[in-house]
């Protein structure tokens, strides 16, 4: 008899799959670009849909042509800036030196941060930015980073803010520092940092499915029909030595609300209010009957290309790609001859 030899069944490199710490997923690693900005935005994930668009994509044997793409569209009302953060060079990396917070904040981020800080004056304020500069012109700073919170109170639902890091793109420290003073307080929008036509990486919280078994979980294969007790378990869970269950076989547990990062997802368009152009003239995004377990998009949305992680109404974080392929699309807004707005229900 030959030798048995077949992979093994799930990927490892997702383990341990166990619940995500947070709903906000964490950002570890950002693009480098030269473009002042912020390198990312959030929203809330409303649903899906499906457009024809021209195939803009260099190399593919459908370019040219019209093909049907699924999009799911992203609800991205203004967020605000709140605070900035800056960073000093420390024994592990990077550690935090000081934060500046908007001298008005929001109301709604009391329900998120229980002790805000006590309002100060313009004056106290001025100084407190005045000593961050003087800071980063003595090269004690070495990043600036921007506080944001989501508004879920502009879509409706009934959420606390969603408060964030992101990231500024730019070389020069001082160049990052002077794009945050003057977006400090101030609401800003998903076009004034993102392209229509780039590609973005999504990353989100997966939808949970509880405590799940083995055929479930992994992926297995049903045993015997002979076998009716134990139809749907591991028939081996390892060898004699070393003598424990070792912790790549595969076993029952928790299924699903984990954090992952999805690569490479295009950015057809970006609507405004709820609407999109088409064909000279504006439409709304929503379906008839609005999107299920949704509603109706009223504030700017992202229109991606193909599905993402997360629930509805679930926070969905972006930001500009930081592994791009080889061949990648032109940074331009593809050709959209027709959008789905026939009922979703």
């Amino acid at each position: 008899m030959g030798k048995i030899s077949k992979p093994r069944r799930g990927s490892l490199g997702f383990a341990p799959r166990k619940r995500a710490k947070r709903i906000v997923p964490r950002i570890k690693t950002w693009p480098q670009t030269d473009d002042v900005r912020l390198l990312g935005f959030a929203g809330y994930k409303a649903g899906m849909t499906h457009v024809l668009m021209i195939d803009d994509w260099p190399g593919r044997l459908t370019n040219g042509k019209e093909i049907f793409v699924p999009v799911t569209i992203i609800e991205v009302p203004p967020m605000v800036v709140y605070g900035i953060r800056a960073y000093k060079e420390g024994y592990l990396g990077l550690e935090t030196a000081t934060e500046v917070w908007a001298p008005n904040l929001n109301p709604d981020l009391k329900r998120k941060i229980k002790t805000l800080p006590k309002e100060y004056t313009q004056e106290v304020f001025e100084q407190k930015l005045g000593a961050l500069k003087d800071m980063v012109n003595d090269g004690e700073v070495v990043e600036v980073r921007a506080l944001v919170h989501t508004q879920p109170r502009l879509i409706g639902l009934k959420k606390k803010p969603d408060v964030m890091e992101y990231a500024v793109g730019g070389r020069d420290v001082k160049e990052k520092f002077e794009y945050l003073k003057e977006k400090l307080g101030k609401e800003i929008r998903a076009s004034d940092v993102l392209k229509e036509g780039e590609l973005l990486d999504i990353i989100a919280v997966t939808k949970g499915k509880g405590y799940q078994g083995p055929i479930k979980r992994w992926g297995v294969k049903l045993r015997s029909h002979k076998d009716s007790k134990a139809r749907r378990k591991v028939a081996s869970i390892g060898p004699w030595h070393p003598a424990r269950v070792m912790w790549t076989v595969p076993m029952a547990g928790q299924m699903g609300f984990h954090t992952r990062t999805e690569l490479n997802k295009r950015l057809l368009r970006i609507g405004f209010d709820g609407k999109l152009k088409l064909n000279d003239q504006e439409i709304e995004i929503t379906p008839k009957g609005g999107f299920p377990h949704y509603g109706v998009v009223k504030n700017d949305f992202l229109m991606i290309a193909g599905t993402i992680p997360g629930a509805i109404k679930r926070i969905i974080r972006v930001r500009p790609a930081i592994r791009p392929p080889a061949r990648k699309p032109p940074i331009e807004p593809p050709q959209i001859t027709y959008i789905s707005r026939e009922s979703k229900q």
